[in-house]
């Protein structure tokens, strides 16, 4: 039988008549549902798989049920068999799970016929370099960030651009980010805004000790390696604000677009603006 994978945000009361009712739907159209462990408490009963055991199933579409934290998770865990995803805003912002709940049998519909629309999102691929060896590597979409800890003191940094120095610094820390990305973590620590279809890599300094300091937009088939030359107490990697782990002075952390993209199945014609002014009000005075 044909798989639907299920992924859902954790603590969502609505999601205890949801659930049931979308498995019944998609049963009746000779899908099975294959539900992680926060959808399947829901339900108790159906075949459950945790989250990165779902790509070896195959699942034909992913849906999303949360925000865009749980959207995050789920394009972490199932982007490399370029499943598309069908995210629905059960969240507070909802700036990528744009589908509302009342649209999820219509996209549903649509997506059984073969005329829905995609969205396609690059993601980033890093590496943590330690010792000359590669100690981690993962994928994300938003955002890979190094940063310090709960010392209020500085770490410094220097960031290179394909084998070529672009800066020293002492901040707070770096963010690297996809387009994607530049509406998220990025935003916060003033930098650009850029539309999702830009072939770009971002990179945004955390509250730099240097006016002349500014965020970088380069080609999005630059390498950009920021190395890590002192830190306070603390320094952390993390990605998409969601999983991390510990660096150290001269760790370097390798970053270039993956070759994965997530495809998010899209409903309504809203253009990247609109998502701006109704999620960020922007231009509002």
């Amino acid at each position: 039988m044909r798989r639907v994978a299920i992924i859902s945000k954790p603590q969502k009361p609505e999601l205890a008549k949801l659930l049931p009712e979308l498995v019944a739907w998609l049963k009746e159209r000779g899908l099975a549902a294959v539900l992680d462990p926060e959808s399947g408490s829901y339900l108790g009963r159906g075949e459950m798989a945790l989250r990165g055991e779902m790509a070896a199933l195959e699942p034909e579409l992913v849906i999303v049920l949360g925000g865009d934290g749980t959207l995050l998770a789920a394009a972490r865990a199932l982007a490399r068999i370029d499943v598309p995803i069908l995210s629905v805003n059960l969240g507070s912002l909802g700036f990528l799970t744009e589908v509302r709940r009342s649209d999820l049998y219509v996209a549903l519909e649509s997506w059984l016929e073969g005329s829905c629309r995609y969205d396609m999102r690059a993601m980033l691929h890093a590496e943590l370099w330690r010792g000359g060896l590669i100690h981690a590597e993962f994928e994300a979409l938003n955002d890979v960030v190094v940063a310090k800890g709960a010392i209020a003191r500085m770490g410094a940094f220097s960031v290179e651009l394909d084998g070529q120095k672009a800066m020293d610094l002492k901040a707070d820390g770096i963010i690297v980010s996809t387009p994607t990305g530049s509406t998220g973590y990025a935003l916060s620590a003033a930098g650009p805004i850029v539309l999702g279809s830009v072939d770009a890599l971002l990179v945004t300094p955390i509250c730099p000790h240097l006016l002349t300091i500014r965020p970088l937009v380069v080609n999005g088939g630059a390498e950009i390696v920021v190395r890590v030359d002192d830190v306070p107490d603390q320094m952390w990697l993390t990605r998409d604000g969601q999983e991390g782990l510990s660096v150290a002075v001269g760790d370097a952390i390798r970053c270039r677009k993956s070759k994965h993209t997530v495809r998010l199945i899209r409903v309504r014609e809203s253009s990247f603006f609109d998502v701006l002014r109704d999620k960020l009000k922007w231009g509002e005075r």
